[in-house]
């Protein structure tokens, strides 16, 4: 009666059930477990593909870090390098202007010294010019005795004299 109103055999039905039951306790032993582990491989994987990408990207970040630090060390080098320049090029400036002052002097000091030894020799040739006009004068006043109007006459041609020797 059972059979007939639903249309379904008790026994197929046990032997449809004890074939699944057969079949999911195969499969699971044969495929459960290695499909498992393949997928737990698999996991695996991305899970150091994963570990890889957060190592990656610290030595990366460790490697800018660095980047940045030498770049700045390259630059202070740099600033530095330019400065010691700018201090040496002073430096040397100003041993060239001194330099060109101490030659500067004594150019000074020897065109001084000329000019001293110049004025010295002409201040002695008038001297000794003097001194032969002031014997030649002598003579001549020895010789005669001389008057108030001969000796400024005397002296108006010596004065002219000086002016024509000039």
């Amino acid at each position: 009666m059972f059979e007939s109103f639903i249309g379904v055999n008790f026994w197929t039905a046990l032997f449809v059930l004890l074939n699944t039951l057969a079949l999911f306790f195969v499969m699971k032993h044969y495929l459960y477990g290695p499909i498992m582990e393949m997928i737990e491989a698999r996991q695996k994987e991305i899970d150091d593909m994963y570990a890889e990408a957060d190592s990656a990207r610290t030595e990366a970040h460790a490697m800018e870090d660095e980047y940045k630090q030498k770049l700045s060390v390259a630059v202070e080098t740099g600033e530095r390098i330019v400065k010691d320049a700018t201090v040496r090029a002073h430096e040397r400036e100003e041993e060239i202007l001194r330099h060109a002052n101490a030659e500067a002097d004594a150019i000074r000091d020897k065109a001084s010294a000329d000019i001293a030894r110049e004025k010295k020799k002409a201040i002695n040739e008038a001297k000794d010019e003097i001194s032969v006009i002031a014997v030649a004068i002598a003579q001549k006043v020895v010789g005669r005795e001389i008057k108030e109007s001969d000796h400024a006459a005397l002296v108006d041609s010596f004065i002219d004299g000086l002016g024509d020797e000039a």
